[in-house]
């Protein structure tokens, strides 16, 4: 199994930004798209974004659109979730995924390997 590690969540409050870090120091990371998913309480876990293994697409949810950014740095193994102009309805558990192949990917189902999850929470 390779770690994905997540990093960066916290309380914060609405408005706020928050960045997310996730390092897959195992991986043959640049033959992988990387994707954030998220799951709030009492609900299914849902697609955030997914950026291609060069880093020259990236694809998003419509909530998120125009506040959050993926980006990923190739040499340090490294994917992040930029996230602006947070709102109470991002709270959630975020996760990081990978799934090996060209282009971005969007169903949870199609990943190969998860993160353990990191808990982002947004006060109103």
């Amino acid at each position: 199994q390779v770690p994905l590690v997540e990093s960066g969540g916290g309380l914060v409050q609405a408005g706020d930004s928050l960045r997310l870090s996730c390092l897959a120091p195992g991986l043959d990371f640049s033959a992988y798209a990387m994707d954030w998913f998220r799951q709030a309480p009492g609900k299914e876990r849902e697609f955030v974004a997914s950026v291609n293994g060069p880093g020259s697409g990236t694809y998003y949810t419509d909530s998120v659109k125009g506040r959050f950014t993926i980006s990923r740095d190739n040499n340090k193994n490294t994917v992040y979730l930029q996230m602006d102009s947070l709102e109470p309805e991002d709270t959630a558990v975020y996760f990081c995924a990978a799934k090996r192949g060209l282009g971005v990917w969007t169903r949870a189902g199609d990943m190969n390997y998860w993160g353990q999850g990191t808990q982002v929470t947004v006060s109103s």
